[in-house]
């Protein structure tokens, strides 16, 4: 299966003669709706909407918990053009991840555009285990539209994205997060409805992706009987259809089946905290809710040092969110180019976020390095490998995009590839790139409350990366890229909050701040 694995991943490289395979253009006509919804299944607005009737305080926990990982963050609107962002980033804001609740009751499929639940599946018998599970799946065909072959691979990127947004926001609750590995695609397909013959439009049909646990305290998680509940459970609510036309991309389809999991048992394998580093703070609701992907920098601002390695310090794995949600040890290591750091040499360094893979890494790197250790705290493992003006070579390699060379920083996230397939199999080519979209969000964050902006790169030459470092094999893959700095705002642009009731709050609150500058 790992075979399927190489010819997928080396077939959708981006190089300097060619691009990964897509329509080459986008077919306005198919662009698929970003929101799905399920035509007769019961609606149930959640809190903090105030058309909520919920009172229970296990679902005031859960509507916020959603608010703040898988909600809408605000409308953006261009003259007549008008378009929602969300809490979770997505490849060109095309959102393929959905989401499904299940709990003790039931299953309902999360609708962020009303911030309401859709009944899917009532079950028969109520299972009170105290916990709920969210499910989180892909459309392909959604990033397929636009990217083609390269869809699979924005996918991944979005459910960790989705996956760090979750643990961050239970963690503002008080509740732990965790990725379950030992449910299988199939039993997750099953859980969910999205097996279903019938209720899904083919080329719309949903990829099975993770399951995760949200709780407040140790419990049994009952896979058996809560997949007997699904399947002798009441279904209704049919799929909506997101485009009138589609175009078929086998290879997408193939490569998912060749990577699906059948379930592992789970791996006590908690990521270790390094000396000096301290708990990672969590975000206050408003950074989360007011998090941008950058589309712009302004190319002469500079980052402070201290601030640069708190950064950097934030992305290594510890035992807190959003880490603590994955089974696995740190595979992704960040190949940073430095621009415009106070404090800081310009050049390439390596983060190497794993200390395990420091002797593979430097013998994968056939190039000769400084591998010179800096950086504060001490225990950062941060190595400059060279120095010098890296922002050309930064834009080149990221598909000749500007702001990669304009920030103060932008890096690639190199897995450990091959090892990582042969230690887990196949399936786990979708958790590396997991890993690479938990590293990214942590980043959006702290790009945020650092008073600058981030954004993710999928568009990046491939081996171009790895002839950067040296890189001559597939020990090491570069998966996604990233670039932090000052951001330029486009002015044309209007924004409002994510909900109606927000936006009614926000003007109350303006009213309430006039009267009392008049008092």
């Amino acid at each position: 299966m790992s075979a399927a694995v190489h010819a997928y991943h080396d077939a959708t490289k981006h190089q300097f003669h060619r691009f990964a395979r897509s329509l080459g253009y986008l077919d306005w006509a198919s662009q698929p709706n970003p929101f799905r919804s399920f035509a007769g299944a019961d609606v149930v607005a959640l809190p903090p909407n105030p058309q909520s009737a919920i009172r229970d305080p296990h679902y005031l926990a859960l509507g916020d918990v959603l608010r703040h990982a898988l909600g809408l963050s605000a409308w953006k609107q261009f003259g007549a053009s008008r378009w929602a962002l969300r809490v979770n980033p997505s490849s060109g804001n095309l959102h393929p991840t959905e989401a499904y609740i299940v709990d003790g009751t039931g299953v309902c499929h999360y609708a962020p555009d009303r911030h309401a639940l859709e009944r899917r599946c009532a079950f028969e018998t109520p299972i009170d285990d105290g916990r709920w599970l969210i499910a989180l799946t892909s459309i392909h065909w959604r990033e397929a539209w636009k990217y083609g072959e390269r869809a699979f691979r924005y996918c991944q990127h979005d459910l960790g994205h989705a996956i760090a947004a979750v643990r961050i926001a239970a963690a503002m609750q008080g509740l732990s997060a965790t990725v379950m590995a030992d449910w299988s695609h199939a039993d997750i397909a099953v859980l969910t409805g999205i097996d279903r013959d019938g209720d899904f439009v083919e080329a719309e049909r949903e990829e099975p992706g993770c399951l995760i646990e949200v709780r407040g305290a140790a419990c049994e998680v009952r896979r058996a009987e809560l997949l007997a509940a699904a399947r002798a459970g009441t279904w209704t609510g049919k799929a909506s259809q997101l485009s009138e036309d589609h175009t078929t991309w086998a290879f997408v389809d193939e490569i998912a089946a060749a990577t699906r999991d059948p379930g592992r048992a789970i791996v006590s394998n908690p990521p270790t905290r390094l000396p000096d580093h301290q708990i990672p703070r969590l975000p206050d609701r408003a950074l989360v809710l007011q998090r941008r992907s950058a589309v712009s920098f302004d190319g002469v601002s500079a980052l402070a040092a201290p601030t640069f390695f708190t950064m950097l310090s934030r992305v290594m794995p510890q035992p807190s969110a959003p880490w603590d949600a994955l089974w696995w040890d740190a595979r992704i290591h960040l190949a940073i180019f430095v621009h415009r750091v106070d404090g800081v040499a310009p050049g390439l360094y390596l983060l190497v976020r794993n200390p395990l893979a420091l002797d593979r890494l430097r013998a994968a790197c056939g190039r000769e390095f400084l591998w010179d250790r800096v950086g504060e705290p001490a225990a950062l493992p941060l190595y400059r490998l060279a120095g010098g003006d890296c922002r050309a070579v930064a834009r080149r390699l990221c598909c000749d995009q500007d702001i990669a060379a304009d920030g103060f920083f932008s890096l690639g996230m190199v897995a450990e590839f091959e090892a990582s397939l042969e230690t887990f199999g196949a399936p786990f080519y979708r958790q590396l790139f997991w890993e690479s979209g938990v590293v990214g969000q942590v980043l959006y964050l702290e790009a945020e409350a650092a008073g600058a902006r981030a954004t993710g790169i999928g568009c990046f030459y491939d081996d171009p990366v790895h002839d950067v470092l040296g890189i001559r094999d597939h020990s090491f893959q570069s998966l996604y890229h990233f670039t932090v700095g000052r951001p330029v705002d486009d002015t044309r642009l209007t924004t409002k909050p994510g909900y109606p009731w927000e936006l009614r709050n926000q003007i109350s609150d303006v009213r309430i701040g006039n009267l009392k500058s008049e008092i």
